[in-house]
């Protein structure tokens, strides 16, 4: 069933890649965390970005404790213009810190109502993950969604120069939440745009339209 999953993983990113052939108007972007508005409302869908500097990874039990805060000043860590990863990181403690053995991203989807909420409370810009999202709606004009392979945790560590912090890590180490200085992080494509473009339904979409001229 693992294995079924990576598969299915490479192929959405193959097929986003496709998509991103098609158009000779896709740019690369290497930018550097915080991210302002200015760097996400010129990602367009298909673009290839890499990021350098802090990335969070929060998955489904830090959404749920950071919706459970009444203030900002209850979180531990700053979320405004953050770019926050969906991942379980695996992490072992070196010499009196932390060092990160697989870094891959988590299935996205499963996010999708708690990360809404937390794109209404907070300044999030980006997020990476797999899979893709149906939020796009959520994310116009304030947030992208930055796809990263399946099974490629090893390779993702290898773009982590730091661990800069840990919060909250009674929730474990795969719900803790990581502070990670990344170098170089990709290539990461755009999924989801700030504009409302989601390059995860326009695969879906023709994928559909193929079946149909197949029955």
């Amino acid at each position: 069933m693992a294995i079924a999953h990576k598969k299915s993983d490479r192929s959405a990113a193959n097929n986003l890649l496709t998509c991103r052939a098609r158009d000779s108007t896709m740019a690369t972007h290497h930018l550097s965390t915080p991210l302002t508005i200015s760097d996400v409302t010129r990602l367009r869908a298909g673009d290839l970005v890499y990021l350098r500097g802090t990335v969070m990874t929060v998955r489904d039990r830090a959404c749920s404790r950071i919706l459970g805060a009444s203030d900002a000043s209850e979180i531990p860590f700053d979320l405004e213009n953050a770019v926050i990863y969906h991942c379980g990181p695996i992490v072992r403690g070196v010499a009196g810190s932390w060092e990160v053995i697989a870094a891959g991203p988590t299935t996205s989807s499963r996010l999708n109502s708690q990360t809404t909420a937390i794109l209404d409370r907070f300044g999030v810009h980006a997020i990476i993950g797999k899979g893709g999202m149906s939020i796009a709606d959520a994310m116009r004009d304030r947030c992208a969604y930055l796809a990263y392979t399946g099974g490629c945790a090893a390779v993702a560590a290898d773009h982590i120069s730091a661990v800069r912090g840990v919060h909250w890590i009674d929730l474990g180490m795969a719900e803790a939440v990581w502070v990670l200085e990344m170098r170089d992080f990709g290539p990461l494509i755009v999924g989801i745009d700030s504009h409302g473009r989601n390059l995860f339904d326009e695969v879906q979409r023709r994928a559909e339209r193929r079946m149909l001229a197949l029955v």
